[in-house]
């Protein structure tokens, strides 16, 4: 991406060592996650009887179609997918069902990533929120809707390998970390402070650490998967957001 168990983050870790000795709200380390088709044999059916021209336009006919469908198919792909996480209430409603479903279509999507280098990418820039999590540590499903947060962000500035995970009412608490690319998709998280209620600064335990890979980005949205194997998918609000450095 502990704070207080209901201060939820995105980045995910995987911590195990000994917590050095902070105040009650930040004890748990779970809480800080920071997420070509093949062609049929017969795709181009060509006679052996037609002539050389005769072939060669066949295999435009059929080359064609299936290359200018693809974004549009990857549209129809990621309206399915926003469709579905719509009613979840950012995962915290989701049946196992729904999760198999929108991971799906999440993998559907991955499949035909625009961006193959995110860390290289100015759209990973800003501020973003999440819309669908599979993280139980930020859902805090368990306790009553009102000691959730209601909203929770992620911002990160390529240039200077900076992130910031942020959290809206009731607690209004951020945490913040340097990142270290590990290849042009996937990044080593390393958490630095901690905000209680976005004021009071608590340096973070050595073992406050994770991974995070980036495995969709476009324009608008961005998908990326965790350590844990938990899933997050976030929407753009603000490219031109800056974390503190």
């Amino acid at each position: 991406m502990a704070l207080s168990p209901t201060f939820h983050t995105i980045l995910t870790t995987s911590l195990s060592a000994p917590s050095p000795k902070l105040p009650p709200s930040i004890s748990s380390p779970q809480r800080f996650p920071f997420l070509i088709k093949p062609l049929h044999p017969n795709a181009f059916n060509l006679s052996t009887s037609s002539s050389a021209p005769d072939q060669k336009w066949r295999v435009n006919v059929s080359f064609f179609p299936a290359f200018l469908n693809k974004g549009k198919d990857a549209k129809v792909v990621k309206q399915d997918l926003l469709d579905c996480i719509a009613p979840l209430d950012r995962g915290a409603d989701a049946t196992p069902e729904d999760q198999q479903r929108v991971d799906q279509l999440a993998s559907k999507l991955e499949a035909v990533n625009p961006t193959k280098q995110p860390l290289k990418s100015d759209l990973l820039n800003g501020k973003w929120e999440l819309i669908y999590t599979t993280s139980k540590s930020i859902l805090q499903t368990q306790r009553p809707k009102f000691l959730r947060s209601s909203t929770n962000y992620q911002a990160i500035n390529v240039d200077t390998l900076r992130a910031q995970n942020m959290e809206s009412w009731p607690f209004f608490s951020q945490v913040t970390a340097d990142l270290t690319p590990l290849n042009a998709r996937k990044v080593a998280v390393k958490f630095d402070y901690f905000k209680i209620g976005g004021l009071i600064p608590i340096k973070a335990p050595g073992r406050a650490r994770g991974e995070l890979e980036i495995t969709y980005l476009d324009e608008e949205l961005r998908i990326s998967r965790g350590d844990l194997g938990n899933l997050f998918i976030l929407k753009t609000i603000d490219p031109s957001y800056r974390v503190p450095v």
